[in-house]
């Protein structure tokens, strides 16, 4: 359990620079320009990432239950995970009306997998690892409404609505590619089994 600790913190550690250290970020980027402190944050991020991986694969052998939830919250939680890649997709593709709306849909995503995933797995690890995650997207919405507000951030204009039809259709297809295949060869559990 202690690699995942090490793990989660070091990761989600590396995706609040901004917000609990925005000076060192700032003087980073001035004296190694963007592009060189962004290859050092995306290395550090893949590096952080492996051993969030990692540690949860180990913590996994070694968990204990904290609490069994319901048999209809798998239901619920494939629902939520359609929602989250949509609203993943949408972050990614030019500002419909999902970006708009939701402001920041990616952060949003992130916290709609995570309280899913609490819903329908009770054991140690991964209550310590999506409830880690539920609050780093809640402290990060949380820092970007603040940055808004002091017009540090702006938002995204919104460009067309047909970019929330191929948010939801690429959602979907998403959805459906880790339903029914890629959750199982990667994680090594299906959801469809949980039905």
């Amino acid at each position: 359990m202690a690699v995942l600790v090490v793990g989660i913190i070091l990761f989600l550690g590396v995706h609040l620079i901004r917000v609990v250290a925005p000076g060192f970020r700032q003087s980073m980027v001035e004296r190694m320009g963007v592009s060189a402190w962004r290859g050092v944050y995306s290395v550090a991020s893949i590096l952080t990432l492996i051993l969030l991986i990692y540690g949860f694969g180990i913590a996994r052998a070694q968990t204990t239950v904290l609490y069994t939830p319901p048999q209809g919250m798998v239901h619920l939680t494939l629902l939520l995970m359609l929602l989250a890649l949509i609203c993943l997709t949408a972050s990614l593709l030019p500002a419909g009306y999902i970006a708009t709306k939701t402001k920041h849909p990616m952060v949003l995503s992130v916290k709609i997998w995570a309280l899913a995933h609490l819903l329908v797995n009770g054991d140690s690890a991964s209550v310590l690892l999506f409830a880690a995650f539920l609050a780093w997207g809640v402290v990060l919405r949380i820092s970007l409404k603040r940055r808004e507000r002091a017009g540090e951030l702006t938002l995204r204009p919104f460009v067309s609505a047909r970019y929330d039809l191929l948010a939801v259709i690429i959602g979907a297809v998403a959805w459906a590619l880790i339903l029914f295949k890629l959750h199982e060869w990667i994680i090594g559990v299906s959801p469809l089994a949980m039905l």
